[in-house]
């Protein structure tokens, strides 16, 4: 149980030296175009081992937390010791979440890391995605955004993540069983790619069961919104599509209702949410509807953060999306989190805030995980929400006390808990640093198996030295749904401030890694 297979890894003096070089660097084509050569000289590296070590316990939690992984890299151009950005998905009782391992300044990481349990939480075992980065066999300098999804047609467990040169590739790895992957299967073949996303038709009754989606964008074509499903478990990719009105939009999360509609809610680029549905198997994929304007406070302290939709469905197939956003506080001093649902992916409520705090509270609340019970729905629906947030919205990189928490609902989010205390206070001089700042991760997740919700997050503890201590966690034991007794808050009939604005400037890139950036349109010449 306690047995580790670890191999180091045997980095040449030459790559050590090159990588030294683009520590700082962009993903350019000719840095990066070495990097991969070089890649053939390298061995593949990595871990995995069953139950997690043991750690120094956070300050001040509310709830046990257990640390999934650890960084088992030494390669430059990585930040070590630090897993980012985990994601996760639950079909009975196993549950997978996959990470970022080892950040690269630059973009993406050494590895995807993955933690599974088929015992709904009870015990977890991790390791590494094979054959993916010239750091573990393969022959990509980087990978980012992993995702992650079940095919019951098929009886698979598909990551999805994105595979890193000159530019972005999206693939998939396959298992059956959550702890031994495959080696990753091109989805992609647009030009570059970003911030994919997989869900599959799990609903047996379903025309399309068995069918999976994968979404991503183009940041180096406006980011453009790019479809593909595959109906064989992910071995083959049917060509890629767009959307009928050609929509762009980054961070996009699909959703499968048991109707076999497709829902994708998506952060549009000109600063409002977005949805679009398939109601064909992803045959074609309707024109973008909006759900909502984007009203968001720019975090403080440098953190690496941005309204991308959460999104999850209910067993009666009402979705759910909650972002960050500042419409309830006065001059958008600081963010709460809003939510919007639909019944069918076109038509959606009006943002309402998940009632944390006080709207006079100075505290920001950003970087939402949302997971739904799917045994539950309607009014009865269990919701579970993993958040981070400062307690000071007004701070600074050396005073900003990051915290992660939970809260959940009962009953379809009228009511919630008090916040559960997860993780913090962190400072942000514990966390790696990135182009858009320092990360704990773009998104984060809450499952639920067993009837108890798992909050999966990023936790981090004081540097020793140059040396990082950031890794995946969840809670020893899963969240029970709030009792009625608990749901005390609620946020209904609360009014968005009249007027209510951005205090930032609209979005300058298209992608979160700041290289590829928006052009303003040209100004039309006047002719004398």
């Amino acid at each position: 149980m306690h047995e580790q297979h670890a191999n180091s890894c045997k980095i040449p003096k030459l790559y050590a030296t090159l990588m030294r070089v683009t520590h700082f660097a962009t993903r350019s084509s000719l840095a990066l175009a070495v990097m991969v050569g070089l890649s053939f000289l390298l061995p593949g590296c990595g871990s995995s081992h069953s139950t997690p070590p043991m750690v120094t316990p956070p300050p001040t939690p509310e709830t046990p937390e257990l640390r999934l992984s650890t960084d088992p890299f030494t390669n430059p151009g990585s930040q070590h010791a630090t897993e980012v950005e985990p994601a996760a998905f639950a079909f009975g009782s196993t549950i997978v979440t996959a990470f970022q391992v080892g950040r690269i300044f630059g973009g993406g990481a050494s590895d995807i890391g993955f933690a599974t349990s088929t015992n709904a939480g009870n015990t977890w075992t991790s390791g590494l995605l094979p054959g993916t980065t010239v750091f573990q066999g393969g022959t990509w300098a980087a990978i980012s955004d992993p995702s992650v999804a079940f095919d019951a047609g098929h009886n698979v467990w598909i990551i999805s993540s994105l595979l890193i040169a000159a530019q972005g590739k999206v693939g998939v790895s396959r298992s059956t069983d959550g702890l031994h992957w495959g080696n990753p299967i091109l989805v992609s073949s647009t030009p570059d790619a970003d911030k994919n996303w997989i869900v599959c038709d799990n609903t047996p009754s379903s025309p399309f069961f068995g069918h999976c989606y994968t979404e991503w964008d183009d940041p180096g074509n406006k980011a453009l919104i790019w479809m593909s499903t595959s109906i064989d478990g992910g071995l083959t990719w049917k060509p890629a599509l767009n959307t009928a009105d050609s929509a762009s939009g980054i961070g996009g999360v699909p959703q499968v209702q048991p109707n076999d509609t497709v829902v994708v809610p998506i952060e549009g680029i000109a600063g409002s949410m977005l949805a679009f549905v398939s109601t064909d198997g992803g045959a074609t994929w309707a024109q973008s509807t909006t759900i909502s304007s984007i009203v968001d406070h720019q975090v403080a302290g440098g953190l690496r953060t941005d309204p991308l939709p959460s999104s999850a469905v209910d067993g009666a197939g009402k979705v759910y999306v909650v972002w960050e956003d500042c419409r309830f506080r006065t001059a958008c001093a600081s963010n709460d989190l809003v939510m919007s649902t639909s019944t069918d992916g076109i038509a959606w409520s009006a943002p309402v805030r998940i009632p944390i705090d006080a709207t006079t509270s100075t505290a920001d609340h950003f970087l939402p995980g949302l997971g739904i019970d799917p045994s539950t729905s309607g009014n009865s629906a269990h919701l579970g929400l993993t958040y981070y947030s400062y307690p000071t919205a007004n701070c600074v990189a050396a005073t900003c006390a990051l915290n992660a928490s939970f809260i959940s609902s009962n009953d379809g989010g009228t009511h919630w808990t008090a916040p559960t205390l997860l993780a913090g206070p962190m400072t942000l001089s514990w966390l790696p640093n990135t182009f858009a700042g320092l990360m704990v991760g773009d998104y984060m997740s809450t499952v639920f198996a067993g009837g108890k919700a798992f909050p999966i997050f990023v936790s981090a503890r004081a540097n020793s030295g140059t040396q990082f201590n950031e890794a995946a966690f969840t809670t020893t034991a899963g969240l029970a749904a709030a009792s009625a007794s608990q749901s005390v808050r609620r946020s209904a009939n609360e009014a968005a401030i009249p007027g209510a604005r951005s205090d930032h400037p609209p979005r300058g890139y298209y992608d979160l890694d700041h290289e590829h950036r928006i052009r303003p349109p040209k100004k039309a010449l006047k002719r004398k």
